[in-house]
């Protein structure tokens, strides 16, 4: 008998009725094993043991039925290429008519006489009367040969799969089901017994069968809001298996001994005042405690420290870098961008400029002569704080002793890079700062190896940015608020979703908007372009130039989310706010209000709006607060698109939600950390744990 690991890890290719083509396509979804079939859950849960009669439903109902294809074929409509796919389906108590739209292909697909299962609502037509419009469908052979095989499909709660290329979802439950079949009763688990039986979770055996082909009589609601036992044990599994990786690369971490001891005295407290402009805010104060306090342990520091754009974190950073250098270190402080490297530069040199330390740029636009001497200086210890994009982490930057890594804006950079800059010290401290604030789902999965810090409070003098959502009706009225401004000596900001017109789309260009407001709008003020297909070298003059006033009108797309800090920039304009994400808005918002006049947000959108886009222009108005505006994004929009964009270092999880199950996660990591404290690991299952955790997650560990 192979070894109960073994059948989860076999092939798909060996499972019958999969042949190269299906395990192709199966690969392309990122299945390859019966274990990663097992572990992919039905998008939904339909009960066909209770088919209802064609006669019986009633307008608006969302029900399954099932029929036989009387008719059906395509009809051309009156706007051009558009086309209706129609069937009369019967059943023994009537028919209805169905009416796919813009689906020309399912000619091929469906034919008179084909016995068929709906799963729609029935709608009025006001031409056609009452109708299944757009529903999901599936084919069912009615042979005697196949009749025990579609037991599988009809008379039960169905599980309804996401298509694979040309693998149905009627292929893919008859491929669960057999590899179902193939599982050992004896089949490992990784979830200790003890923590199934107090959480009332079942073996894993019967979790898979369950989650599949959910016994009679299990609520369909619970099923389909994923809360049933069964599918409740295996998210937790997989949320248990991911926070005991990470508590075990925490503790292991903090196992390794720093070479480079760091510590702090009246000399160095007083250095410290030295340096300060201004009294820090309490929230400032507490989280400078808490990174030294971390920089004086025997471990490195592994912190995030978060905050709103303006809370202070540049200042915080810098002190950190003078404990570092106040105790012979060397520390690194990676930006990504060059111009935000710059102006870190600019900042730091600034705050240092009474100090004996000495601070280089190093960024991709130095000439190489340069570059050499710089490097020379740095490996030589010459250097004693440097600042710069990527370019850190190449092999000819050499450190003689960096104590300290900081990392700004940390879910810019992929966790390869991370990884590479903490290798050029002798296990350094890492301080990596963020201003998207991080809901606390994901503090705890995505840095459950890092301490978080929050400044939650801001310096005072800052003047809360107003925030007004405006119809695109009321274009004019902004047009003359810019104006205002912009006679007053003031720039602005105005923001586009994309590049260029698109038939495809109806959202308006930067490109042709920049013409636009240029020579019919703003001619008597100079407006430029930035968008993320200029080449670098543009980019940085185009911000240079808005930098330094020669640009009173900046229109962009979001790459000027991070990297650009102008005071007497007072207007930020978002065209078609409502297709962006809370998060996303936040940060551009933060573009703007940076120096002592008032300044504006001004979010214009467009009919028709999505229910999600009222809410998030709802509470860009009423709310300033980034944590509470990053804990309604991840609630409406999902951990993936947090940032607005793919976090770099969020894990790739399976089965569960971080919206859906948090308490599960915050559950799991409870009691990962309870059964590591107890000793009760398995070497063998470490090991093994350890070998495939961070290709299975996709994380990569910042040490």
């Amino acid at each position: 008998m192979s070894p109960p690991g073994e059948v989860l890890q076999t092939a798909l290719q060996y499972l019958k009725g999969v042949g190269p083509r299906k395990a192709a396509d199966f690969a392309r979804a990122g299945l390859h094993t019966i274990e990663d079939l097992l572990y992919r859950f039905p998008l939904r849960y339909e009960d066909r043991s209770n088919l209802r009669s064609v006669a019986s439903v009633q307008e608006g109902e969302t029900v399954t039925v099932s029929g036989e294809i009387v008719q059906c074929g395509l009809r051309p409509t009156r706007r051009p290429g558009f086309r209706i796919f129609e069937a009369l389906v019967r059943d023994t108590s009537g028919s209805t008519r169905v009416a796919w739209f813009n689906s020309s292909f399912l000619q091929d697909q469906l034919h008179a006489r084909d016995h068929i299962v709906l799963y729609g609502t029935l709608e009025r037509n006001p031409y056609a009367g009452l109708q299944f419009t757009n529903p999901d469908f599936e084919l069912i052979e009615t042979d005697a040969a196949d009749a025990e095989v579609d037991t599988l499909h009809t008379g039960r709660i169905v599980p309804v799969y996401e298509r694979a290329r040309s693998i149905t979802p009627k292929m893919q439950r008859r491929l669960v089901a057999d590899a179902l079949l193939r599982l050992p009763a004896d089949l490992e688990d990784p979830l200790p017994a003890d923590i199934r039986a107090r959480l009332g979770f079942p073996d894993r055996r019967s979790a898979l069968e369950q989650v599949h082909f959910p016994s009679a009589g299990t609520p369909l609601d619970a099923l389909n809001a994923y809360r049933t036992p069964a599918q409740r044990r295996l998210v937790f599994e997989e949320f248990f298996r991911f926070q005991v990786g990470l508590l075990l690369r925490k503790r292991e971490s903090e196992a390794e001994r720093k070479a480079l001891v760091t510590r702090v005295d009246d000399r160095i407290r007083d250095a410290l005042r030295a340096v300060l402009p201004f009294r820090l805010t309490p929230g400032q104060r507490v989280a400078l405690k808490e990174i030294a306090d971390d920089m004086q342990r025997t471990h490195p520091m592994n912190r995030l420290l978060q905050g709103d754009v303006g809370a202070g974190k540049t200042i915080v950073a810098v002190l950190a870098a003078v404990l570092a250098m106040e105790n012979g270190q060397q520390v690194a402080f990676m930006a990504p961008t060059e111009i935000l490297a710059e102006q870190h530069f600019t900042t730091v040199q600034r705050l240092l400029a009474g100090t004996r330390f000495r601070v280089a740029l190093l960024t991709g636009r130095l000439p190489a002569a340069e570059r050499r001497s710089t490097g020379k200086a740095i490996a030589a210890g010459e250097m004693h704080l440097v600042v710069g994009t990527h370019a850190l982490v190449q092999k000819s930057v050499r450190f003689q002793a960096l104590g300290l890594v900081i990392i700004d804006e940390q879910h810019r950079f992929g966790v390869l890079q991370r990884a590479l800059l903490r290798e050029k010290g002798l296990q350094p401290d890492i301080l990596v700062m963020t201003a998207t604030p991080i809901p606390r789902t994901l503090a705890v999965t995505t840095y459950g190896d890092l301490d978080v810090s929050s400044i939650r409070d801001l310096p005072p003098g800052r003047t809360p940015v107003r925030t007004a959502a405006k119809p695109d009706s009321r274009r004019d009225e902004i047009y003359a608020f810019l104006r205002t401004e912009l006679d007053a000596g003031r720039q602005a900001y105005i923001v586009y979703p994309i590049i260029e017109e698109s038939e495809k789309t109806d959202l308006r260009a930067a490109t042709e908007m920049a013409d636009h407001l240029a020579h019919d709008i703003f001619p008597a003020y100079r407006v430029a372009l930035l968008h993320g297909r200029l080449k670098q070298d543009a980019k940085d003059r185009v911000m240079r130039a808005f930098a330094a006033g020669e640009i009173q009108i900046l229109v962009s797309t979001t790459v000027i989310e991070v990297g650009i800090d102008v005071a007497n920039a007072t207007v930020m304009v978002v065209e078609h706010a409502e297709r962006f994400g809370l998060s996303q808005l936040h940060q551009l918002r933060g573009r703007v209000g940076r120096g002592s006049e008032q300044s504006s947000c001004i979010l214009l959108y467009q009919f028709p709006i999505t229910e999600d886009g009222r809410e998030r222009l709802k509470m860009m108005t009423e709310s300033t607060d980034g944590f509470l505006i990053a804990e309604k994004d991840l609630e409406l929009r999902g951990p993936g698109d947090v940032f607005g964009t793919r976090q770099a270092g969020l894990p790739t999880l399976r089965v569960g939600d971080l919206r859906r199950d948090h308490l599960l996660m915050e559950c799991a990591r409870q009691e990962a950390s309870a059964w590591l404290d107890a000793g009760a690991s398995n070497p063998a299952w470490l090991d093994e744990f350890r070998r495939t955790w961070g290709q299975r997650y996709g994380l990569i560990g910042v040490g």
